[in-house]
């Protein structure tokens, strides 16, 4: 059974943690499940303070999924995850005829996180459908890549909608964080600046691929603006 706070949480069952190992209340010693990014980004959300797995997903559609969109797929799993590793508390709550799980960091849990965020962080991981559909468009056909590159229009179009909305909740008196309006701006500023490379990339695109007569003979015909492209990626080498 598991045991529970003055306050009704529920303890950790992890009473000793390290980076290899943790002991049990009943002496075990086990191995604590492997974090990822994801991971500590739930962490990070629940050092704002205690959630339930459907609040932190609202937290995650509003902010992370702009440049973190993985943490989407994996909300409901992570909480459970930081429970096993000792870093995060979980207590059930009576909430009108259900019951719910709410969640809360521990001050393991803050001191992973902080250790987290002194590592150095990885290379970006970039996955954009539309781009590898791009990349083999001689093999398609002019409509279709036309409608590709539409599509992305229309989704960072549909991006720069919804962080203006953001934006908009994150000043005034109706901010929900304003301690944190510098990092906020940080990140939003990243995001706002890849919808509008997605969107202005995909306009420059649209326009070229226009004057061609298909995707196969473009080779021939864009062959001088291609080798301009070319020429401007080396430009760093110079």
């Amino acid at each position: 059974m598991a045991r529970l706070s003055s306050t009704g949480y529920v303890l950790p069952k992890t009473v000793e943690h390290s980076a290899n190992h943790s002991t049990t209340y009943d002496g075990k010693v086990t191995t604590p499940p492997a974090l990822t990014t994801t991971s500590y980004a739930v962490l990070g959300l629940l050092g704002l303070g205690p959630a339930t797995p459907y609040e932190l997903a609202k937290q995650v559609r509003r902010s992370l999924r702009f440049f973190w969109s993985r943490a989407e797929r994996k909300i409901y799993d992570e909480p459970r995850r930081l429970v096993m590793a000792g870093y995060a508390t979980a207590a059930q709550e009576t909430f009108g005829r259900r019951t719910r799980t709410v969640y809360a960091i521990t001050d393991a849990g803050r001191g992973a996180l902080a250790s987290w965020l002194r590592e150095p962080a990885r290379g970006p991981a970039i996955e954009v459908e539309a781009v590898v559909k791009v990349f083999f468009a001689e093999q398609g056909g002019k409509e279709a890549l036309l409608g590709t590159l539409e599509g992305v229009c229309q989704v960072a179009a549909q991006q720069r909608r919804e962080l203006a909305e953001l934006a908009l909740s994150a000043v005034g008196p109706q901010a929900r964080y304003p301690q944190r309006a510098h990092v906020n701006a940080l990140a939003m500023e990243f995001a706002v600046r890849q919808a509008d490379l997605l969107h202005d990339w995909a306009t420059w695109a649209t326009e070229e691929v226009n004057g061609w007569d298909d995707t196969a003979s473009a080779s021939e015909s864009w062959r001088a603006e291609a080798m301009a492209v070319f020429d401007t990626a080396m430009r760093i080498l110079r």
